[in-house]
């Protein structure tokens, strides 16, 4: 640990800011938007000179005198402009002169050793030539689509969307995120092959070597079928390694070269502009252009991993070569993607020399063009060209090493090993020390919990037992479970008479459900038969994201119930009655889980997430700055147990509130030797030094349940809860 103390101005004030290196840069840019008010991302740092502080290291070599300016439109760009500059400068003139000698050497050396061999790369490329066409037959087209739940993935990526406070998101956008859903769609829907099962008796079966296709076989492009012995029957089952993606759409199983084929049809078919990876080193996946980052993008089905074209170099410890892109309209070398590299991976591309080699990629090229207008044709060079540039500047560009690749995923452990691509089984998963500050869009979780107070204290006047209460609060859920099953945009569904003998109690309460339905932008009217129907009240993605919520939300107060001695005003306290939780607000922490346990995932008020910090065991930590930078004074908060993995829960810990945003921390609670007895388990805390304002929260988690089994830390959900204002 370093401390400093840095004087930073700002307009005309001067404040002094205790820095502690073990924080990281972040949350010094936390601290000064607690006491400047300008949020982390409007802020531009500098020191001597001018000289734009980015990072910590930048940090460590300049004065502890800081100017903050805050940064907005034109100004914004600039700043942009030249971080991305400094970015792509991060080499220094010494390193970038290294590696253009190792690249000039590994080209004199592949000139000695380059086979010359145009033909064995043209046979290599030119089946996937022939199979993308494929993609692009309307009839195929159809049967994908109609394979596809397309109502569910558009619900999901709206829903996405809708989580980062996106409600009204552009055409673009919501292509983006259908995207992603159709990726992640794929990955549970498609059944990775290490030895099929045994035809006759279903039991596991061994190698035994290749066999003939038959006629049906080579029908859908199988030129290969493997043959597999039941280790009980001894009866032989065949695995054809179908080349056409229209017979992997109905048996939808396979290894790395059935799912990229079968997942890039998809793609095609729901209009992406799309194209095939072909990896020498034996693996194969897809790229998608994207409209909103202007760029291709790489999707793997297999891992279910989007946008990292570098995890096979350092996930995977793969040692590429060649990486081709094959498209309907043309082949590309897309190598120096995938790599940081380039002059090791260009000493081991001995095939042919590099001329020779984008002169038959030109030539390819040129005959999938050769019916194509000549506008078209310009235009698709002109693409060629800026994808060519973006490929040149992200190789030079300084790695994130925060970010940590997994090992492959795909396939099973022993097959893994063999390839040298498995690594361990708890680094399974993109994580980033290096979190951002994010914004909690969580108020509806915040309306839900306060929309439950009128419905329980009527419960009580309504309610003869416990028994009743809950079956009454059951049967509203079972109207939101109907609701929830029909689709999304038209939800609507009538109140009908329920055979219960709280059933006449239940419609006596409906109308003091509203301020519940109201948080979950639902309402009730009269039905054309003069029933009351439950429908949507407005944006139908605001339902979509809040109904997981408040069906967790119903069964823990119903769990609550049934925990009470009996149902009276004395047990409506907290937790039972979650009140003044706090929402809005931002959060930064130590490290996350990309793309599903980043940091605002303990906050969303749903069991389907958690908060994951992949080098947590340790000791990791949790910031909460209250919206709107407003002085609260806490006085309980309630944790919930993840979905699995209970080494993994919180054992130890300490929480800490801050005046100041930050700068100094107050101890408001400690805990040792805490035990999470189940999944999805809540236990509460009161605060045990209430009275202290703050406006921000520090949670400390010092130890995990068992720190010699896991790396990990992770956690349900924190809700924080303020005192009476």
């Amino acid at each position: 640990m370093v401390a400093r103390r840095l004087a930073v101005s700002h307009n005309d004030s001067t404040f002094d800011v205790d820095y502690d290196t073990d924080d990281g840069f972040e949350v010094l840019k936390y601290q000064l938007f607690s006491l400047t008010s300008v949020p982390p991302d409007q802020q531009k740092i500098l020191g001597r000179d001018g000289q734009i502080v980015s990072d910590e290291s930048d940090l460590a070599s300049i004065s502890d005198k800081l100017r903050l300016v805050s940064i907005n439109g034109v100004e914004e760009e600039i700043v942009a402009e030249q971080k991305e500059k400094l970015e792509n400068l991060a080499m220094s003139d010494e390193e970038l002169a290294r590696l253009i000698q190792a690249e000039e050497e590994a080209l004199m050396m592949q000139h000695f050793v380059s086979r010359e061999s145009k033909e064995q790369v043209e046979q290599r490329i030119q089946p996937y030539v022939n199979q993308v066409q494929m993609y692009e037959d309307p009839h195929r087209h159809e049967m994908a689509r109609k394979t596809v739940p397309v109502d569910k993935l558009e619900e999901k990526a709206l829903i996405s969307l809708g989580r980062e406070g996106n409600y009204k998101p552009t055409k673009v956008e919501q292509d983006n995120a259908f995207l992603l859903q159709l990726l992640f769609w794929f990955k549970q829907s498609f059944r990775w092959v290490n030895s099929p099962p045994c035809d006759s008796c279903g039991n596991d079966t061994r190698s035994q070597g290749m066999g003939i296709a038959n006629s049906a076989e080579t029908l859908y492009g199988a030129s290969r079928v493997e043959l597999y012995r039941c280790n009980s029957c001894s009866n032989i089952t065949r695995f054809p390694r179908y080349n056409d993606p229209l017979k992997l759409l109905e048996t939808r199983k396979g290894r790395c070269g059935e799912w990229a084929n079968c997942f890039t049809l998809y793609c095609r078919a729901f209009g992406y502009d799309s194209r095939l990876i072909l990896d020498f080193t034996d693996h194969v996946w897809t790229e998608c252009f994207s409209p909103s980052l202007g760029r291709w993008m790489h999707l793997d089905p297999c891992e279910g991993i989007y946008d990292n074209p570098l995890l096979y170099e350092k996930g995977w410890k793969k040692s590429l070569n060649y990486v081709f892109a094959i498209a309907k309209d043309g082949v590309h070398d897309v190598t120096k993607r995938y790599t940081r590299k380039w002059p090791e991976v260009l000493s081991r591309r001995n095939i042919i020399s590099e001329p020779s080699l984008a002169a038959v990629l030109s030539d390819i090229t040129r005959e999938l063009r050769k019916t194509l207008s000549s506008e078209v044709i310009s235009a698709l060079e002109e693409r060629d060209r800026i994808e060519m540039n973006v490929i040149e500047q992200e190789l030079h560009r300084k790695d994130d090493t925060s970010v940590s690749f997994p090992g492959r995923l795909s396939g099973d452990k022993e097959w893994r090993i063999a390839r040298s691509e498995f690594v361990s089984d708890e680094k399974n998963s993109l994580s980033s020390s290096s979190c951002p500050v994010r914004k909690c869009i969580d108020d509806h979780v915040t309306n839900i919990y306060s929309a439950l107070s009128p419905v329980l204290s009527k419960l009580i006047e309504y309610s003869p037992s416990k028994k009743a209460a809950a079956e009454i609060l059951e049967i509203f859920r079972k109207i939101l479970v109907d609701l929830k099953n029909l689709p999304f945009r038209t939800r609507r569904t009538s109140v009908k008479s329920v055979s219960s003998s709280s059933a006449d109690i239940f419609s006596k309460m409906l109308a003091f459900f509203d301020q519940l339905l109201d948080a979950l932008s639902l309402k009730s009217e009269l039905g054309v038969n003069g029933s009351i129907d439950i429908c949507l009240a407005s944006d139908p993605v605001k339902t979509s994201v809040a109904l997981p919520v408040v069906f967790h939300a119903l069964d823990d107060v119903i769990y609550n119930i049934g925990q009470c001695a009996r149902l009276d005003s004395r047990s409506l306290s907290w937790p039972l009655l979650k009140l003044n939780r706090l929402c809005s607000g931002l959060v930064l922490a130590s490290g996350e889980e990309l793309p599903f346990g980043i940091a605002t995932c303990a906050f969303d008020g749903t069991r389907m997430s958690k908060w994951e910090e992949p080098n947590g065991a340790a000791g990791c930590w949790i910031i909460y700055q209250v919206a709107d930078n407003r002085m609260v004074e806490l006085v309980a908060y309630e944790f919930m147990s993840a979905n699995d993995a209970p080494e993994r829960d919180p054992k130890d810990w300490v929480l800490e509130g801050s005046e100041n945003g930050g700068t100094s921390w107050h101890l408001l609670d400690k805990r040792t030797s805490q035990m999470f007895d189940k999944r999805f388990q809540r236990k509460a805390f009161t605060v045990s030094s209430p009275g202290y304002l703050s406006n921000a929260f520090r949670f400390r988690f010092l130890a995990v349940r068992d720190k010699n089994a896991t790396s990990r830390f992770q956690i349900g959900s924190i809700d924080l809860f303020a005192g009476s204002s």
